[in-house]
């Protein structure tokens, strides 16, 4: 039955003092379908190197957050191109947007995805604040309640030193996040000398590397004993033969998986490294879109597809490629790198909602700059390795503005 206005006033009445005008706006603008989108705006983080915060603004009152996967500076002139599709539009039409956003622009530019990915995150927001909805429930979830979180391997760490290995293991097994994987650096922490990297890449490796990731990861492997996953943690930079022989390395260790050891673009050397290797294959922090997944999936090269939201298309890129990567049985894993809790909280919905889900890059605590004091109120933290899903409406983040200004970017403008 649709709402009279007397209902809806007399809701509105019982809200909060401080929130009900906004409230009563939003369920009259959601059961009229008058909400429109006015203002796109971004930010930057000094401590999100590879993100852009984006906020939009509607004329209820209400805003929604995102995340896109790239600087401010590269962000701002692609949403002022973007903009003319999305502004008066209504903010619900996530799927409308999502294939404006995403397809090929006036002029023949090519659309910028990373910056896509964080609009379609903020839409999301903003539908489930507008609907009073967690964004798992509007995707059809939840499937689970809690979602499974993985950690990283401390820097700084000898891992050919076995009594470092045991005292490293030893702390974590004491902490309170009891994480049960664990993944481990690919340059000076374990492999080849920081010096060794030319740009971005790595010359090939030779059999003494080769000899120094076998021993590090025996070592963890016998640190943290049988109930522990670890995993290789590589950045694309390898060439194929590198890669083959990483994986030969490390096989007897029983790894989880090792991440990214070839460049993301797919190629041939996928199927090489797949018939060379039993160890699991996974990519994908920089892989755009299901289209970009394709060609992994239909020449079944990767055990676990692994986007990011702010580089894939945001959380409706992220479940185009979790559907497709479920045809094969594939699951699917989210990067969240050295993100905001926008990005975090959005993977967590996903999460939630995704039948195939694997495990999500964790985020939270010292090694990632202390992000979970960009909430406010209760403290997010991980727990037995799962971190409950949010329930509060949209991302269910309620931002501290406080930390948010204690670091915007230098030389960016607040909400700029």
């Amino acid at each position: 039955m649709r709402p009279t206005r007397r209902s809806i006033l007399g809701y509105a009445w019982a809200l909060p003092a401080t929130g009900w005008l906004v409230n009563f706006r939003a369920i009259a603008a959601a059961q009229a379908r008058q909400a429109k989108i006015t203002k796109i705006k971004t930010m930057g983080l000094d401590n999100v190197p590879d993100g852009c915060l984006i906020r939009i603004e509607t004329d209820i009152g209400l805003v929604g957050y995102g995340e896109a996967g790239l600087p401010s500076a590269a962000a701002r002139p692609r949403i002022a191109m973007m903009a003319p599709l999305l502004i008066g539009q209504d903010p619900l039409a996530i799927e409308r947007h999502f294939y404006a956003m995403t397809s090929t622009q006036d002029a023949g530019f090519a659309p910028s995805i990373p910056t896509a990915s964080g609009v379609d995150i903020a839409l999301w927001d903003l539908a489930g604040k507008i609907l009073n909805y967690p964004i798992y429930r509007l995707m059809g979830g939840p499937i689970r309640r809690q979602v499974p979180v993985y950690s990283h391997g401390d820097g700084g760490i000898d891992w050919l030193d076995k009594a470092q290995c045991r005292t490293w293991a030893e702390k974590v097994k004491a902490a309170p996040e009891k994480f049960t994987a664990f993944k481990f650096g690919y340059t000076g922490e374990v492999i080849s000398g920081d010096e060794d990297r030319l740009g971005g890449f790595s010359p090939t490796l030779d059999i003494a590397a080769f000899h120094r990731a076998a021993k590090a990861y025996a070592n963890i492997r016998e640190a943290v004993g049988d109930d522990i996953d670890i995993a290789m943690h590589c950045l694309g930079q390898y060439d194929t033969r590198s890669a083959i022989g990483l994986c030969k390395a490390i096989e007897s260790t029983n790894p989880m998986w090792i991440e990214d050891p070839l460049p993301a673009r797919y190629s041939e050397a996928w199927l090489e490294l797949k018939r060379s290797t039993r160890v699991p294959l996974l990519q994908g922090e920089k892989v755009e879109m299901v289209q970009g997944f394709r060609p992994y999936l239909d020449n079944q090269v990767l055990d676990i597809v692994h986007p990011d939201p702010a580089y894939a298309g945001g959380i409706t890129g992220c479940r185009k490629i979790a559907d497709y990567a479920a045809l094969t049985r594939t699951p699917m894993g989210l990067h969240s790198g050295p993100c905001s809790l926008i990005r975090w909280y959005a993977s967590m919905h996903l999460g939630a909602a995704v039948q195939n889900f694997f495990k999500v890059e964790n985020v939270l605590g010292p090694f990632r700059g202390n992000k979970e004091d960009m909430a406010n109120g209760a403290r997010p933290m991980v727990r037995n390795s799962l971190f409950p899903v949010p329930e509060g409406p949209g991302l269910g983040l309620d931002l501290n503005e406080d930390w948010l200004r204690s670091h915007l970017a230098k030389d960016d403008a607040w909400w700029g």
